[in-house]
């Protein structure tokens, strides 16, 4: 009898774990970043390397840091909607150019609008993986004392900003000029 029993357990144990699976998105990557400090960089700016960009540059209002690259192929599907929200809202989207060839990444801005306040060159890739950067694009959602509310991989849409960000936004926000 219990050499039945034993084997029915197991098998049960695993159909559980099976069905809880299949409830679980895949796409979903838990960032171990929400609710601390954005990590602090310096970064040459993508259209003049002189400049320094600064994790500080986004303290004080909420905003967004969107990681992006020409050769990313959902970067090019967002970037319409990143352009439409740097244009009706007041929050602004700073960009990380993340190992991208820089006059293609210039190109790109020229050619499909520029909806970021400043881009950070990232060539080597080390200020994404501060950052925990699995793949491009990903949207970080920063709160205006520099903490990291949501973070987002995959392709930023209508949809995605109504049901994860606002929300997010709507509660950090200090007054009603935030979008």
């Amino acid at each position: 009898m219990i050499k039945y029993i034993i084997p029915l357990i197991i098998f049960f144990t695993l159909v559980g774990f099976f069905i809880r699976g299949l409830s679980l998105n895949p796409s979903y990557v838990p960032s171990p970043l929400i609710g601390k400090n954005i990590p602090n960089y310096e970064l040459q700016d993508l259209e003049n390397l002189e400049n320094t960009i600064r994790s500080s540059d986004m303290l004080g209002n909420v905003s967004l840091l969107n990681v992006w690259a020409t050769w990313c192929i959902e970067c090019r599907n967002e970037h319409p909607f990143l352009v439409e929200l740097s244009e009706t809202t007041n929050i602004p989207i700073y960009g990380l150019n993340w190992k991208d060839n820089r006059s293609d990444a210039l190109d790109w801005l020229q050619t499909l609008g520029d909806p970021y306040v400043s881009s950070a060159y990232d060539l080597t890739g080390e200020i994404a993986i501060d950052w925990g950067v699995y793949a491009a694009p990903e949207t970080f959602l920063i709160g205006s004392d520099g903490i990291i509310l949501y973070k987002h991989i995959a392709a930023l849409t209508p949809e995605v900003w109504t049901k994860e960000f606002v929300p997010r936004i709507l509660n950090d926000c200090r007054n009603e000029f935030c979008l």
